[in-house]
């Protein structure tokens, strides 16, 4: 009887790991872009399961999608390659849900379009842990490109993107006590440290404070 009848490899031997995923059906030619955003989908699942990225492996995510490992690989070089864009891919969807909530809100309250992109912010963080401690680990998302230039990065998309709201708020009368980036700054930094707080020490309590500090914070960038 031969080997791969008992399920054995060609040499005889139990393969290292037997993939027991749901089988994904195949992309059609000219659909990889699809794949690379399942991928994607799948490493945030994966993500929110584990909490952190420390257990993120290709072949655990190969194992949500559905996939072979070695189909990763044809998006991803490594695991380095799959955390950035999964990184990328988080902060698309929290400026998706940031920018959501600004425009459900008529265009000429500004203030509170102002407050819902930053309410929005927090919703994320708050159900996201996993996902907002790989955003803001180690500086990742901002990119320094050179000395003297600007820092860049999707982490100031997001603040670039409250710079805007809050300059809406300054033309429209609304005046601001520092120009609307270091508005935007001042806003990000004191929500981030109580969003930072909150993870370490969750209660039901403290997030049920966060809206009413985030709108005691904005307060204090007004005139």
């Amino acid at each position: 009887m031969s080997a791969d009848r008992h399920g054995l490899g060609k040499n005889g031997r139990v393969p290292d790991e037997v993939d027991t995923a749901p089988q994904r059906t195949r992309n059609r030619w000219g659909e990889g872009d699809r794949l690379r955003v399942e991928i994607l989908a799948g490493a945030s699942r994966l993500l929110s399961e584990l909490g952190g990225e420390d257990g993120l492996t290709i072949r655990g995510v190969a194992r949500a999608v559905g996939i072979a490992p070695a189909s990763i690989y044809q998006h991803f070089s490594d695991r380095a390659a799959l955390v950035q864009g999964l990184l990328d891919y988080e902060y698309g969807r929290l400026k998706t849900l940031m920018q959501e909530a600004d425009d459900s809100l008529p265009a000429a309250d500004v203030v509170g379009r102002a407050h819902a992109e930053i309410y929005a912010y927090c919703d994320f963080a708050q159900a996201n842990p996993g996902h907002y401690r790989l955003m803001l680990s180690l500086g990742r998302g901002v990119r320094r490109p050179g000395p003297g230039e600007a820092p860049a990065g999707p982490l100031m998309d997001v603040i670039e993107m409250l710079a805007a709201a809050l300059g809406r708020c300054d033309e429209a009368g609304y005046k601001l006590r520092v120009p609307n980036v270091r508005a935007a700054v001042l806003v990000f930094v004191g929500v981030h440290g109580r969003v930072a707080l909150l993870h370490s020490n969750p209660s039901d309590e403290s997030a049920k404070a966060l809206r009413p500090f985030v709108d005691e914070l904005f307060s204090l960038v007004f005139v």
